[in-house]
């Protein structure tokens, strides 16, 4: 497949990129400034131009002759509400929007732990959990080929390859996000994830394994 990585540039989407392109899919990354796309193409990664704050056309033209598109874009936690609503809420809903425009089907979101429930959220960080709770829902009726993950409180440790996930995970926990791209890239093809939404956090158990048992 010809996948569409959203949120490049990030941290989960570098590390996204480079899963694919050793295997037999291929990446394009989809970032916001001409000097990211050409740092991607030296290093022989195809890179569109498309601004999440841009028009819902331009993403689906960044979208043309993809067969899937991995949502892994966040406004970052060193921007105010604003921004958060409209990269991580609008930004999401665009490129929902703009997937179904190119005529694509498969779509994944990588969301936070627990958006799905308005009793577990962080009051200083609400706004941050309105944005995902709404881009999963308009996701969840979009009618693609959905899969959401939740991940829990993200780290720059390496990763374990060991999880544990569940529709509705109590409690708290964290994650590295090399296990993140490794479990988002573990979902593009697997069919036990089509159409599932679910909470993942460091565990015991194989990523491969966890995901069989959904």
């Amino acid at each position: 497949m010809n996948v569409l990585v959203v949120g490049a540039n990030g941290q989960i989407g570098k590390q996204l990129i480079d899963l694919l392109k050793e295997s037999d899919h291929t990446p394009v990354a989809m970032v916001r400034k001409e000097e990211q796309a050409n740092t991607f193409q030296q290093a022989g990664v195809e890179a569109v131009v498309a601004d999440l704050e841009g028009s819902v056309e331009k993403i689906a033209k960044a979208a043309d002759g993809c067969d899937a598109v991995l949502f892994t874009a966040g406004s970052g936690g060193h921007t105010g509400a604003d921004k958060t609503l409209l990269v991580d809420l609008d930004g999401a809903v665009k490129t929902i929007e703009a997937t179904k425009q190119a005529g694509i089907k498969r779509f994944i979101m990588v969301s936070a732990f627990q958006a799905n429930n308005r009793e577990y959220w962080n009051e200083k960080i609400r706004h941050y959990y309105v944005a995902k709770h709404y881009a999963d829902k308009e996701l969840l009726r979009s009618g693609l080929t959905y899969t959401i993950l939740r991940p829990g409180g993200l780290t720059n440790d390496p990763g374990t390859g060991k999880v544990l996930i569940g529709e509705n995970l109590s409690g708290r926990g964290k994650i590295s996000r090399a296990d993140v791209a490794k479990i988002v890239f573990s979902c593009l093809d697997n069919e036990k994830t089509f159409n599932r939404s679910f909470d993942v956090v460091e565990g015991e158990e194989a990523i491969e394994n966890a995901l069989e048992r959904l």
